[in-house]
């Protein structure tokens, strides 16, 4: 099974070296002198549902890798992927208390006092995960190494992989999909229904006037990474969701491809969307523009950056919602 989104720019990385609350109104063109500014979320940390859920448990599931897995029990789970969502979901259905540990990219306050078993980064560590001794574990096919996770079956414990897409439609059906191996498949319909009004909620409609042109920058200065997100991305569906023009998909580009300066500035982007980490490893705002062919961007000559928390951006978990909101606040909407 391929990874998807960030989980490919990782892949392909290593192959090359104050804002005014929400508002009703329709989206339309950003000023041009906002400068940089910080999309933030209404809360760092996730909300449950209440009451709690009673897993009705033993349930058998299949993953999406075609294995069929049993749980019999809920009482020490495991959630780990590459983006942090499916901690985010866990937690979401009020089953946070049963969860021993965590990966680096979940992030919320909730889950910062579990052990890390990621850490060397996004791979899973066997014997911290044993150490453990989880009943179950969810995963998908963003984290790994697959050696791994079959070694955690072999030990006789559950791994079901969740469909490893990350779109705003995709939201749902992994809710669905961890529910059920959780055995709180109504809870699991119940947290639906409330994120998929939220996403509602917070999602723009283009304007009367040509929408901005928003380009997505994964950046690690620290390893010299820079890449430009497009096409399947992830970022285009946060993008297009606020009503503007994902400029990399824009240009043809598909998930994420080496930073050019001639496909910057032919993408033309009137903002530039980055992970804060990302923006802090190349120096901030004026390291980015010093970047070849940032500064000759309109987003570059009128220093439009937008950034937004790395756990928060692209991990379509259930503050997707929150994070569309700040994305458009940050977009259309001066401090």
């Amino acid at each position: 099974m391929a990874r998807a989104g960030l989980g490919a720019a990782l892949l392909l990385a290593t192959g090359v070296a104050g804002c005014a609350g929400p508002t009703a109104r329709s989206a339309e063109t950003p000023p041009t002198g906002c400068g940089p500014v910080t999309a933030e979320v209404e809360s760092m940390d996730v909300t449950p549902l209440d009451p709690t859920p009673r897993p009705a448990l033993p349930v058998t599931v299949p993953s999406a890798d075609g294995v069929t897995s049993t749980v019999t029990d809920a009482s020490r789970i495991l959630p780990v992927n590459l983006y942090g969502s499916i901690a985010e979901i866990v937690f979401s259905l009020g089953l946070g208390g049963s969860v021993v540990g965590r990966d680096t990219s979940t992030t919320f306050a909730a889950a910062a006092h579990l052990p890390v078993v990621t850490p060397a980064g996004h791979d899973l560590s066997a014997e911290a995960i044993l150490a453990l001794e989880p009943t179950v574990v969810l995963a998908d096919d963003s984290i790994g190494p697959p050696e791994v996770l079959d070694q955690l079956r072999a030990a006789g414990i559950p791994v079901v992989l969740i469909a490893d897409e990350q779109t705003l439609a995709a939201v749902p059906e992994h809710i669905r999909a961890i529910a059920g191996a959780l055995g709180v498949a109504i809870a699991g319909e119940e947290l639906v229904r409330r994120v998929d009004a939220e996403i509602e909620a917070a999602r723009r409609q283009p304007g009367s006037g040509p929408p901005p042109r928003v380009a997505f920058l994964y950046l690690r200065g620290t390893a010299g990474v820079y890449l430009m997100g497009g096409d399947g991305a992830g970022s285009d569906a946060m993008i297009e969701a606020i009503g503007a023009v994902d400029a990399g998909s824009a240009i043809g580009l598909r998930r994420f491809r080496p930073l050019t300066s001639e496909g910057l500035i032919n993408a033309a982007p009137d903002i530039i969307l980055v992970m804060s980490e990302g923006l802090a490893s190349v120096g901030g705002v004026d390291g980015l523009l010093a970047l070849p062919g940032v500064a000759q961007t309109p987003a570059g000559a009128n220093r439009r950056i937008v950034d937004m928390a790395d756990g928060v951006l692209l991990t379509f978990g259930t503050r997707t919602g929150s994070a569309v909101r700040a994305l458009a606040r940050a977009v259309y909407e001066c401090r």
